[in-house]
């Protein structure tokens, strides 16, 4: 197995090694995607006394679809398995949780950066890059390994700097090779826009704001997705091939179908509508 794939697999949550931490350390307000709100480091009301959700198989119905599209990436057991030792935060201290709590975003970054270097290292188009990218990864790897305390210092924004200025540079790369004049929508406004059948191939849509825009039939082969806001986007019958950056829950949150072409780093969302492949 290739190692950024299998480096990838790790890069996914594990529930059963995990002690609710997206339930409990992360604040969500009543809305769309929650039929409630609750603060920072208040255990949502459906977490049971084993860390498990009351209504896993019923979140969208509930209300809390907001639910369905997140992914620790593999934060929640790192931090309850290595980091606190797999120590039950609801039989320590009040302060030995409040750490808990506030290292698991800090480590959620980071994955997420691992997601991306990982991901950037099997694109072949980029390995005039590889070397840097590999220090970048391992450097990411060992802050993700430290003390509660080392987690609470630690300058994520300066590291997710550092790490970017690498991702575009393999970004340039792995659109250079595409044919023809690609677009630039870094950050771009498309909420509801009408992209169907788009040529969007080799595009730059870090960023962009693509909530409930029309993709249908649009052509993503090769396209930058990093941090693109595909919620209710609808991407029936889009070629999303090659397409890099993209997480898993930037795609949940997104509509398709079985007709939709997805890159290999990813699976098809099971709420998708189902529809024969002709």
């Amino acid at each position: 197995m290739p190692e950024h794939i299998s480096e990838r697999d790790r890069l996914r949550g594990d529930c059963a090694r995990c002690f609710g931490l997206c339930c409990v350390a992360l604040p969500f307000a009543a809305s769309a995607d929650f039929a409630v709100g609750k603060p920072a480091g208040k255990p949502c009301a459906n977490l049971g006394g084993d860390h498990r959700c009351g209504i896993h198989a019923e979140l969208r119905q509930k209300g809390f679809s907001g639910c369905t599209v997140y992914d620790c990436l593999g934060a929640g057991q790192k931090v309850s398995q290595v980091t606190f030792g797999g120590r039950d935060w609801r039989r320590g201290s009040g302060e030995d949780a409040r750490r808990m709590f506030d290292a698991f975003p800090v480590v959620r970054q980071l994955h997420e950066l691992l997601w991306y270097l990982t991901e950037a290292l099997g694109l072949a188009a980029a390995r005039t890059v590889h070397a840097d990218l590999r220090a970048a990864l391992r450097k990411t790897e060992e802050l993700s390994l430290g003390t509660a305390e080392e987690l609470a210092a630690l300058d994520v924004a300066a590291h997710r700097q550092e790490v970017n200025v690498l991702l575009l540079r393999t970004s340039e790369l792995a659109r250079a090779g595409v044919p023809g004049k690609k677009k630039d929508r870094r950050g771009a406004d498309l909420m509801g826009a009408r992209l169907r059948g788009a040529d969007l191939r080799g595009a730059s849509l870090r960023g962009a704001y693509l909530i409930a825009a029309d993709l249908t039939g649009a052509d993503l082969r090769d396209a930058d997705l990093i941090g693109a806001d595909l919620r209710d986007a609808d991407l029936r019958d889009a070629d999303l091939t090659g397409a890099f950056f993209l997480t898993q829950p930037q795609l949940d949150a997104a509509r398709g179908n079985a007709r939709t072409r997805l890159p290999a780093s990813v699976t098809r969302p099971v709420h998708w509508t189902a529809v024969a492949v002709l």
